[in-house]
């Protein structure tokens, strides 16, 4: 098994974001996804496509598992802008996993992570931050809650 088969199947995601990813005291915006994850390579990488209806656009996140290291790369493409942003790397530990990788948000560079948790057979939690002082600090800027659908 790898360690994104969880994740296999069709999700209800429940999303919470800042309307600035950047600014702490953004307002906080909610709204649903549904993503459907698939395990490809003998569970060597997974793939996803999420779709946020009332935003009116999908995305699609590749995952490859580098067989050396164990890391993982992960890799987000949106349907609004269809240009692959740098992966995000990392594994996962006492079932968390912690991906890290550097990019920019309006001109400003930032590392990134995202981190998945709690996950359960129906349930999960990513997590996406942001850091404008390598690492130091964090800004928590969007949630998901994922629930599987049967």
């Amino acid at each position: 098994m790898s360690d994104f088969d969880f994740f296999t199947g069709t999700w209800d995601v429940a999303n919470r974001r800042r309307t600035d990813f950047l600014d702490p005291g953004s307002e906080w915006e909610e709204f649903p996804a549904i993503s459907h994850a698939s395990r490809h390579f003998d569970g060597a990488a997974h793939f996803d496509e999420i779709s946020f209806p009332t935003k009116g656009y999908a995305g699609l996140t590749l995952r490859l598992r580098d067989p050396e290291t164990g890391q993982w790369s992960l890799y987000w493409v949106s349907k609004k802008n269809p240009v692959m942003l740098p992966p995000v790397t990392g594994q996962f530990k006492d079932g968390i996993g912690e991906f890290l990788g550097e990019d920019d948000y309006n001109d400003v560079p930032v590392l990134v992570r995202y981190r998945w948790s709690d996950i359960t057979a129906d349930s999960a939690r990513w997590a996406q931050a942001f850091s404008t002082d390598g690492g130091h600090s964090w800004l928590d800027n969007w949630h998901m809650d994922m629930t599987r659908r049967h």
